[in-house]
């Protein structure tokens, strides 16, 4: 059973229990009022508020991260993902974005960045091309080591993004968003469902890239070198940002099949998708099981990809989530 959380509050003069409320208070910010969302820890007793340690700070980061969100501002964690990404500090981060030496120095510290200097920032993250082109531009201002130091981090971002389709990268993104935690296993599977459904429903490829039958089942092969360093581990890395928001260029159409397979298929770990591909023709037909490596360059052509989807659209309807869970359940109990 878990403890009853108490506080001394002064109307009551005693310890007693309180719970937490949200509720809503008006900040003045730069001369203009704000309305933001807030916690308010209440006696249970007399109803009046108790301070509670640390429910300040917390405030504060709430009302910080909405401002933000209103006024379309970057956060401080956004600048420190900046500078991890791309290796850089804060004084040569400043200069090559064509700010004031040390105007990142005082962002860090809390002061606000203009919606201007925000956009510039998010460009930065979102786009290794346009962080080279600020670092050639002030190269002479940046300095020799962090310019070297700074364009090797984004050439080999860039490297890494120019490796798949664009396309496939929005794909990815939006998975990122919806999912916010994903195995490379698990990112495989579901994006050759994608592709699957996709070419059934739509009658073309949702992207170009080749699929490959390997010995965990269909693999993109650009994709597994994207992110093999994370073997059987969630994706979790900085540069990944790099992602971040690209989903936004999907097509209404695009995220409604992204969207149903992540509601059926996504439910399972990347094993049990595994096991599934494993009782399907375009990954049974193509897997060579004598091949000691575990994996085949033979691909899974996207015309066995489609053709083996519309014929199981006959018993299933893979036009809809339902149908999609019926189709799982049934692969599952065979």
């Amino acid at each position: 059973m878990a403890k009853e959380r108490t506080q001394f509050c002064i109307e009551c003069r005693k310890e007693t229990g309180y719970e937490i409320r949200r509720e809503q208070c008006t900040h003045c910010i730069k001369g203009q009022e704000y309305t933001f969302n807030v916690l308010k820890a209440v006696c249970e007793e007399c109803g009046e508020e108790v301070n509670l340690p640390g429910l300040m700070d917390s405030n504060a980061k709430l009302i910080d991260e909405q401002y933000r969100n209103i006024e379309n501002l970057v956060s401080v964690e956004d600048i420190y993902t900046l500078m991890e990404v791309y290796n850089i500090g804060k004084a040569p981060l400043s200069l090559a974005l064509g700010f004031g030496e040390i105007t990142i120095t005082r962002y860090l510290q809390g002061q606000y960045p203009s919606v201007e200097y925000s956009r510039i920032i998010r460009k930065a993250l979102s786009d290794a091309d346009f962080m080279m082109d600020c670092l050639e531009e002030n190269k002479a201002k940046v300095g020799d080591t962090a310019f070297r130091k700074s364009w090797s981090a984004a050439m080999k971002l860039k490297e890494l993004v120019d490796s798949v389709s664009e396309k496939m990268l929005i794909t990815i993104s939006y998975i990122f968003e919806k999912t916010g935690e994903i195995t490379p296993l698990a990112l495989q599977k579901i994006l050759y469902y994608i592709q699957g459904i996709f070419m059934v429903n739509y009658d073309r490829p949702l992207f170009s890239e080749e699929c490959k039958a390997w010995v965990h089942g269909p693999v993109y092969e650009e994709v597994y070198d994207m992110f093999k360093g994370f073997k059987y581990n969630p994706i979790e890395d900085k540069r990944f940002v790099i992602f971040k928001d690209r989903f936004q260029m999907l097509t209404d159409e695009e995220k409604e099949v992204i969207d149903m397979v992540l509601n059926s298929f996504g439910m399972y770990s990347g094993k049990t998708l595994e096991r599934i591909t494993h009782k399907e023709s375009p990954w049974a037909d193509a897997y060579d099981g004598d091949n000691v490596c575990g994996y085949t360059n033979e691909p899974i052509t996207k015309e066995a990809i489609r053709e083996y989807f519309k014929s199981i659209s006959q018993d299933f309807d893979l036009k809809s989530e339902e149908g999609l869970k019926k189709y799982i359940q049934s692969q599952l109990a065979c």
